[in-house]
């Protein structure tokens, strides 16, 4: 994986392929490249590193013509250099592929090739197929691709052109996303709908074991039985301005700030008066059907995890329903008893998450109900559960999530109160918590208002090698999500506990240089937290303390205690997570930006991980 953009038409291709690339760029790479076609004529230009090395040496080297595939690399077979990059040539130049997920039966196919004769140039496993489209070509690309689909185990999304067929691109796809951009005498192939900002507006997804045909004035798709099938064209939302740092430095610090109007669009049209509750118009299950639940199982990987522990108390405390959240990756290989009125709800941003994906779909195998949470209209997750909700976040260009995460919480509160109504919440209690929750977009404006406090203690810490992230109740799983936002952009080890297990082994890790970072609730539970910051104090730790505003006493006892104290604003303990994630996010933004570190593009990382 990870990016890829195609392009059939009138204009030369190579621009429009490198801009596809940069707004791709956010999805994380090692390398990126270029194949376009003059007639017969293959041009193959590739680098390792980034897209400004590409552009540069497109510079020097052009490649032209009005037909092109592209792609930025995640390194996942062989090292991050020039001759793994992407596109792979087959064995006698006629045939070009990028390649986004894993072939797992490659390196048998390799051995088979490699025994015929045939010589490889890199080590990956996108490779093969190009060898293999050659093998199998007799005139009809298509047809050869078709051929080879049936050989390959893994996943792909797929983007083949051929000397042979100069006006033509061939796409494919099978658990890693691809999409279609119509133009008007032109076609766009891309792996990401972002990649079209600015192109076009109107788009089909590919669903899995489809393949499309492009060339400049007609496209159409076919099933795995090579059958044309119809398809329906979506329009994006998005305005390409959205993409775009506009005046901040960072796509990041864009999207932290983003995050007030994020929560307001996903509220919008959302809470009910005149029910005191929620509506959703996506869950596509009745009253009746979600009345029978017994049990909600959460599924997600990285920060939408986090989100889906907070939900797990949101639920089991509103509506009273258990909940058990579970790592994606882990629940897909385990086969855990679940009652027969178990629904399983997928958090994820893009939608096209490998893990969760396989997740969903093993539990719909199993005869479960599905919803899914997620960011991205049309994409694989959204298609295949039974309903769900989107997030309506806006495009989030960071890798590091921020604002989709705070979307997420919010969207789950809504579930709660909904699930909540239907069960036992009075409609007193409905109506009081939709005050509250129009009240929170306006709370997390105040609360960026910490962003001055936050660089200050940045300052003085963002040499540390190791920090603690400490929090009880709803904000343990904000201590996770902070310690990873950390890990994530600045490269500092970071851990998240919930406070009260310092004393069950983590507290060894405690000396003068280890900042630890506590949430401070506005709860029932503050005086055992400020017990625990005790426990640090008295072993030298520097503590750094987020704290909430309207109790004076308490505020005092942390300004006593802490050696810093970041202030957010007083909100209902259900909705604390929302306004003391900012400064969590702020605080990693910061320390990062002082170390060096590349914000929006960390290394190692990719924004949609479409691979196990």
């Amino acid at each position: 994986m990870c990016g890829i953009v195609g392009y059939v038409g009138r204009r030369e291709a190579e621009p429009i392929l490198v801009e596809g690339l940069r707004r791709l760029e956010y999805r994380g790479y090692d390398s990126a490249g270029v194949v376009t076609l003059t007639g017969a004529q293959i041009h193959l230009r590739k680098k390792s590193g980034r897209i400004a090395d590409l552009a540069k040496h497109l510079h020097e080297r052009p490649a032209p013509g009005c037909l092109g595939i592209s792609h930025t690399r995640w390194a996942t077979h062989g090292p991050a250099n020039d001759r793994n990059a992407h596109p792979h040539l087959s064995y006698d130049g006629a045939i070009a592929v990028v390649h986004n997920g894993v072939i797992e039966n490659y390196s048998a196919l390799k051995k088979q090739m490699q025994a015929e004769g045939i010589h490889f140039r890199s080590d990956t496993d996108t490779e093969v197929i190009a060898h293999l489209i050659a093998k199998h070509y007799e005139g009809d690309l298509v047809e050869a691709v078709r051929a080879v689909l049936g050989q390959l185990r893994g996943t792909y999304g797929l983007a083949v052109v051929s000397k042979h067929h100069p006006e033509m691109i061939v796409g494919a796809r099978l658990g890693s996303p691809l999409v279609l951009g119509i133009g008007g005498g032109e076609q766009f192939l891309a792996s990401d709908p972002a990649a079209l900002l600015g192109c076009t507006s109107n788009v089909v997804y590919l669903q899995d074991r489809q393949m499309a045909v492009l060339k400049a004035d007609e496209w159409h798709l076919l099933d795995a039985n090579h059958v044309r099938i119809d398809a329906q064209v979506h329009q994006i939302d998005w305005d390409p301005g959205d993409a775009e740092k506009g005046a901040f430095e960072h796509h990041m610090l864009k999207e932290i700030y983003e995050q007030p109007a994020a929560l307001e669009n996903a509220m919008r049209g959302r809470l009910c008066d005149e029910d005191a509750s929620a509506h959703f118009g996506g869950l596509n299950l009745d009253a009746r059907q979600l009345r029978r639940a017994e049990r909600f199982v959460f599924t997600a990987c990285g920060t939408s995890w986090h989100a889906a522990m907070v939900g797990e108390y949101l639920f089991e405390e509103l509506a009273r329903i258990p909940v058990e959240v579970e790592y994606a990756s882990e629940f897909r290989y385990r086969n855990a008893p679940m009652d027969r009125n178990t629904i399983v709800l997928a958090l994820t941003q893009s939608g096209e998450t490998a893990d969760t994906l396989a997740a969903l779909r093993e539990s719909k195998r199993k005869g479960h109900r599905t919803l899914s949470l997620c960011n991205v209209v049309g994409s694989s997750i959204a298609r295949e559960a039974d309903g769900g909700v989107y997030l309506h976040a806006g495009p989030e260009i960071g890798v590091a999530s921020t604002k989709a995460f705070s979307n997420q919480v919010a969207v789950l509160t809504m579930l709660a109160l909904y699930m909540g109504r239907m069960r036992h919440l009075s409609s007193l209690q409905g109506a009081r918590m939709i005050q509250e929750l129009r009240a929170l977009p306006n709370a997390v404006r105040e609360a960026l208002k910490c962003h001055d406090a936050v660089r200050q203690v940045a300052q003085k810490h963002y040499q540390a090698d190791n920090m603690l992230y400490l929090g009880r109740q709803y904000l343990f799983p904000v201590a996770l999500e902070g310690a990873l936002k950390l890990k994530e952009i600045s490269y500092i080890h970071a851990e998240g506990y919930p406070a009260a297990e310092m004393k069950h082994g983590p507290i060894a890790l405690v000396d003068e240089e280890t900042p630890s970072v506590f949430l401070i609730p506005s709860g029932g539970v503050v005086d055992k937290v400020m017990s625990n910051l005790e426990e640090i104090k008295a072993r030298g730790g520097p503590v750094i303390a987020i704290a909430c505003e309207g109790d004076d006493d308490i505020l005092q006892q942390v300004r006593d205690k802490a050696d810093d104290v970041i202030t957010v604003p007083c909100v209902p303990e259900y909705l604390q997570p929302l306004v003391t994630v900012v400064p969590l996010q702020l605080l990693a933004y910061h320390v990062a930006v002082l170390r060096g570190c590349d914000v929006d593009k960390p290394r190692n990382l990719a924004k949609s991980v479409t691979v196990e």
